[in-house]
């Protein structure tokens, strides 16, 4: 198992939270939570576990934790890029 680098842009206070991947290859994560008190980004590392199958501890932040734009690190997949 490796470890993938992806660059997610985020959308918080959408209607529901979920992730959704473009034909390019871009990820945005729509995300109910409000970008107050690291809410957002714990929401975001809580889909990004649940959809790749990892714990929540596998998912790290690397860059833009107070950015729409981010570099997320997911570690225990393959096959991401």
């Amino acid at each position: 198992m490796g470890r993938r680098r992806i660059q997610i842009k985020v959308k918080p206070n959408a209607p529901r939270s979920q992730l959704v991947e473009a034909a390019d290859g871009s990820w945005t994560a729509l995300l109910k939570a409000p970008p107050v008190d690291g809410k957002a980004n714990a929401e975001l590392i809580k889909l990004l576990a649940k959809r790749f199958g990892v714990p929540k501890s596998a998912v790290t932040i690397r860059l833009g934790q107070g950015s729409r734009q981010k570099l997320v690190e997911i570690e225990g997949i393959d096959g991401l890029d």
